[in-house]
């Protein structure tokens, strides 16, 4: 927790750690805004931007004339013979869910990154990328995801190749083709797709309006998991709190793997955006994918993945025959629309458009 962070918070992190530590327990109601305010002199409405936050968050819900309660549990169906309680519920499953329209990358600002990259690299953009893709790109991801998403990692962490599809194949290669790969159903058809013509066996696990049911993961033979935790596609369900520890818990419980595809999730336009599964556990057991299609072009084949630290040097040295698929050039605009913050421009210019 830095000191600079606004007031609203700095208590919704306290309020957040008092819940995973089970201070408050599932169903257990909140202090009142009233009341918290008195404990910290801070005034009720910053206390009501806390508690939304909880709400947003999937930690608590709100109850007309009642408060907020504690809608977060972490009891993990694979290490307990009792059964999970049932998240709670806004509604049956949405309709397919349409993502909206959003305002393209400037051109022009594209172009100024291409002609100053041509200027200042010359010929170096004839040499020969590293197979894991440019150290200096791979530095710049890497600041961009603790700034944005609380993913701290080191360049050598990350791989970076040409979309998401690639990078399905290249866990494949890293993880192998001897295990049972899951998928959300419905979920993008590409991805069980690239999974099928890598060779391996793909199982269906049923999707609710907060991600996979909990009986499906229970059942699940997988010992990889593909899901998308933000904005699934076609459902919309998004994985709240509980939802997200429960995929973590599966993962440790059978020493296996998540693939956490979080496509999209730059647009998110909550004032917190959701925890990462891989900041939840960033050292063995997620390997995290995104890519740059959405947000700058999808003419941009640019993506990338972040492996586990304790797991990335063998993961990497599975794929040793690899180069890198994306060409230099490419790397290097990517690279400086990064490092000159015309990037996180453009997602803050949306994020205010898709506000209003």
């Amino acid at each position: 927790m830095r000191n600079n962070e606004p007031a609203y918070l700095r208590i919704y992190y306290r309020l957040r750690d008092a819940i995973v530590r089970k201070a408050f327990r599932y169903g257990q109601r909140l202090p009142s805004k009233r009341a918290l305010a008195e404990q910290t002199g801070l005034s009720v409405i910053t206390i009501s931007h806390a508690l939304e936050l909880l709400v947003d968050e999937g930690y608590a819900v709100a109850r007309e004339r009642s408060g907020y309660y504690v809608s977060y549990n972490d009891a993990d169906p694979f290490l307990s013979q009792e059964e999970r309680p049932e998240p709670v519920r806004s509604g049956e499953v949405r309709e397919e869910f349409v993502m909206p329209p959003v305002p393209e990358f400037s051109f022009n600002s594209y172009a100024r990154a291409v002609r100053k990259v041509l200027n200042d690299e010359g010929e170096r953009l004839f040499v020969k990328s590293e197979n894991q893709g440019r150290t200096n790109l791979r530095q710049a991801i890497a600041a961009y995801l603790s700034r944005n998403r609380g993913i701290n990692v080191s360049a050598d962490q990350i791989l970076v190749g040409s979309g998401a599809e690639y990078l399905y194949g290249m866990a494949v290669s890293m993880l192998g083709r001897d295990m049972i790969y899951a998928v959300e159903d419905p979920s993008y058809q590409m991805i069980e797709k690239v999974y099928r013509q890598n060779g391996v066996a793909v199982e269906k696990l049923r999707m609710g309006d907060n991600g996979i049911e909990s009986r499906e993961l229970k059942r699940a033979e997988a010992g990889v998991l593909h899901v998308t935790p933000f904005h699934s596609y076609p459902s919309g369900a998004t994985a709240d709190a509980s939802k997200r520890t429960e995929y973590v818990n599966w993962a440790k419980a059978r020493e296996g793997y998540i693939i956490e595809d979080d496509y999209d999730s730059e647009f998110s336009v909550k004032s917190r955006r959701e925890d990462t599964l891989f900041s939840m556990e960033p050292e063995e057991h997620i390997i995290y994918i995104n890519t740059f299609s959405r947000t700058i072009s999808h003419a941009t084949r640019i993506g990338y993945m972040v492996l586990p630290e304790k797991k990335a040097a063998a993961m990497l040295e599975r794929i040793g025959s690899y180069s890198c698929s994306v060409p230099v050039l490419d790397q290097e605009v990517l690279r400086e629309l990064l490092d000159s913050g015309e990037f996180e421009r453009h997602i803050n210019r949306v994020r205010r458009i898709l506000k209003k």
